[in-house]
C-alpha cells in the first residue's frame, strides 16, 4: 500500500526541498462569500472592476477568477510565490490553470528548478469527500514520480485529512498476477502539518478502512480458478487471527448435518464443496453481554454460472466478483478490531460455487433451508439468496443479533436501477436505514432506500413451498428482498438488506475507484460500526 504520511514541518530536511510540491488551492471567493461592502471575510476585495460570478455591463464574458492559495504552515520560497501568483493571473490565458475545485490538479514544470514540478491541488470546499477526490487525483497526477510533498492548509480539520489519506490510498491500489509485474513508480506522500498528533487518530482511522477495503478488493479480483469457497475462508481465517479474531469454518459434512439446505443447493454442482464462514470479534476484557452486538452476512459466491439456468457468456464473464458482499463484511470486521471498537460483530460469510453438473440443483426442486423455510427453485441462477436464507435464519437463531445487516451483489435490476454508484437499501427499520444512509455518505459511498411493497409478494408465491426463489424481471431487486425478510424472523425490525451488485465493480477508474473491485461497502459498514460505538 502507498505510504503516505504526516510530516511536521520541523522535521523537514532545510537541505533538500522537495522535488514534487503540491499546494492546495480554494476556489476564489463568490458574491456569497463577501461582505455587505464587498470585501471577503478577510477584509480584501475580489480582484477586478465586476465582482466575481457578475456580467460585465457590455455583455462581454469576463475571464473567470483564479484560485487562491491558502496558508499553510509549509513556508516556500518568495520567487515561488510570485511565479505562481504571475501563472495564475497571466490574462493572456483563456482560463486560469487553477479554479480551486475538488480533484482539479493543476502542474507546473520547473526545469532545473527545486521543487521540479509544482502542483496546484484543489481542495473545494474542504469537506472530507472534497479531499478524498484530491487526494485520489494528486496520487495519479505524480504517479511517474518517486515521492510528492502536499502543504496541508492551516486550518484543514481530521476529517479532512481522514478523506485526503483514504483518497491517496485507494486510488493508488493496484492488483495484478502478471509474473514480471512493474512496481509503481511513486511510494510516498508526505502530508506536512504543523502537529501531526492533532491528525493521528483521522490517520488511523483511515489507515484500518482503506485496509479493509484493499483486503476486499484483493479478494473479489482474484481469478475464480483461485478463489474457491475453502480457499475464499482460509484467506480470512489467517487476516483475523493478525488480529485476534475468532474464526470457525463448517465444512459440507456439517451444513449437512445441520440442514443448511440452501448452502447444500448452490454449492452441489462444483466439485469445490460449500462453506460457512464465521467470525466474531469482541474487546477483550469486557463481559459480552453488556456490548452491542452486530451481525453482518456478506453473499460469498466464488463463481456464478446460473448452474443449469446457465448464463449468457457476456453476463458471466464477472461473476468472480459475486461474493463482493461477503468480501466487504470481512474487511469491515477487520478494520473494527484494528480500531478496537467497543462492539461485538459477527461476521457470516455463506461460500458456495454454483456450477452446472449431474449433482446440480434444479429448476422444479424444493429445498428445505435452515430453520425449515422451503424454496421452490423457479431459477438456479437466483443462487444468493438462497444461500443468504440460511445464514440469516442461521443469524437469528443462534446468534440473537442487536443488529442485522446483509450485504450481496445479488440482482441486476439494483443497476439498472440505481446505476453503478449507488446501492440499493431495504428495511423497516427507518431510524437504522437513516443511519447506514448517512454513514454511506460520509464514507464517499452511497445507498438509497428502495421500498418493500407487500402487494409484490404475490411474485414469490409458490403452490408447493413457502415460496418461489425468482420473482421475474419486475422490480427483482425488491422482490429478492421479500425473499429474504422472513429469514429474519424476530430481527425483522432491525435488519437491513443492501444489494450493491454494481458498485462492487468499476470498469474505469473513477476518483478513489480504480479499475476492478471497489470493495464497496468496508468504508460503509465501518463508518456505521464507529458510530454505532460511540453512542
Amino acid at each position: 500500500m502507498l505510504d503516505v504520511r504526516l510530516v511536521a514541518v520541523a522535521d523537514l530536511p532545510a537541505d533538500a526541498p522537495p522535488l514534487v510540491l503540491a499546494l492546495p488551492t480554494v476556489p476564489p471567493a463568490t458574491p456569497e462569500d463577501s461582505t455587505p461592502d464587498g470585501s471577503t471575510p478577510d477584509g480584501s476585495t475580489p480582484s477586478g472592476d465586476t465582482p466575481v460570478g457578475d456580467t460585465p455591463d457590455d455583455g462581454e464574458e469576463r475571464r473567470a477568477e483564479p484560485a487562491v492559495l491558502p496558508e499553510t504552515p509549509y513556508g516556500y520560497p518568495e520567487h515561488l510565490q510570485n511565479l505562481i501568483a504571475a501563472w495564475l493571473d497571466d490574462e493572456r490565458l483563456p482560463e486560469p490553470p487553477a479554479k480551486g475545485k475538488a480533484g482539479e490538479i493543476a502542474p507546473l514544470p520547473l526545469p532545473g528548478g527545486v521543487p521540479a514540478v509544482l502542483l496546484l491541488a484543489g481542495t473545494g470546499d474542504g469537506t472530507e469527500a472534497d479531499w478524498r477526490k484530491t487526494g485520489a487525483a494528486l496520487v495519479r497526477a505524480a504517479s511517474s514520480n518517486p515521492e510528492v510533498t502536499l502543504a496541508l492548509p492551516s486550518d484543514a480539520t481530521p476529517e479532512a485529512v481522514r478523506g485526503l489519506f483514504e483518497g491517496a490510498r485507494l486510488a493508488s491500489y493496484r492488483f495484478t498476477l502478471a509474473s514480471d509485474p512493474k512496481p509503481p513508480k511513486l511510494t510516498r506522500v508526505n502530508v506536512v502539518v504543523d502537529d501531526p498528533a492533532r491528525f493521528a487518530d483521522a490517520v488511523a482511522r483511515a489507515e484500518a478502512v482503506t485496509r479493509g477495503t484493499v483486503f476486499a478488493r484483493d479478494l473479489v479480483n482474484t481469478p475464480s480458478n483461485i478463489k474457491s469457497p475453502e480457499w475464499f475462508a482460509d484467506q480470512a481465517v489467517e487476516a483475523a487471527a493478525v488480529l485476534g479474531i475468532d474464526a470457525q469454518v463448517r465444512d459440507p459434512e456439517w451444513l449437512a448435518a445441520n440442514d443448511f439446505g440452501g448452502m447444500l443447493a448452490v454449492g452441489g454442482g462444483s466439485t469445490r464443496g460449500p462453506r460457512l464462514l464465521e467470525l466474531r470479534w469482541a474487546p477483550e476484557g469486557v463481559e459480552l453481554h453488556t456490548l452491542r452486538h452486530v451481525v453482518l452476512v456478506g453473499k460469498g459466491i466464488t463463481f456464478d454460472t446460473g448452474g443449469i439456468s446457465i448464463k449468457p457468456a457476456q453476463g458471466m464473464q464477472m461473476m468472480k466478483k459475486d461474493m463482493g458482499g461477503g468480501a466487504a463484511v470481512v474487511g469491515a470486521v477487520l478494520a473494527a478490531a484494528t480500531l478496537e471498537l467497543p462492539l461485538r460483530v459477527t461476521v457470516l460469510v455463506p461460500l458456495a460455487e454454483n456450477m452446472p453438473s449431474g449433482t446440480a440443483y434444479r429448476p422444479g426442486d424444493v429445498v428445505r433451508h435452515y430453520g425449515g423455510r422451503t424454496s421452490e427453485i423457479f431459477s438456479t441462477d437466483a443462487e444468493g439468496r438462497m444461500v443468504l436464507g440460511d445464514a440469516l435464519a442461521y443469524a437469528v437463531a443462534t446468534l440473537r443479533p442487536d443488529v442485522l445487516i446483509d450485504l450481496a451483489t445479488l440482482t441486476g435490476g439494483q443497476g439498472v436501477a440505481l446505476g453503478k454508484r449507488t446501492a440499493a437499501l431495504f428495511s423497516e427499520n427507518d431510524d437504522l436505514a437513516k443511519a447506514l444512509f448517512e454513514a454511506a455518505e460520509q464514507a464517499g459511498e452511497r445507498v438509497w432506500q428502495l421500498p418493500l411493497p407487500e402487494d409484490y409478494l404475490d411474485q414469490i408465491d409458490s403452490d408447493v413451498a413457502d415460496a418461489n426463489n425468482s420473482g421475474g424481471r419486475g422490480a427483482q431487486t425488491a422482490t429478492a428482498a421479500l425473499f429474504l425478510r422472513p429469514f429474519t424472523g424476530e430481527a425483522r425490525d432491525r435488519w437491513v438488506h443492501v444489494d450493491m451488485s454494481s458498485p462492487a465493480w468499476s470498469d474505469a477508474p473513477n476518483d478513489e475507484l480504480t479499475k476492478g473491485a471497489t470493495g464497496w461497502g468496508v468504508r460503509t459498514l465501518t463508518r456505521w460500526l464507529e458510530s454505532a460505538a460511540a453512542r
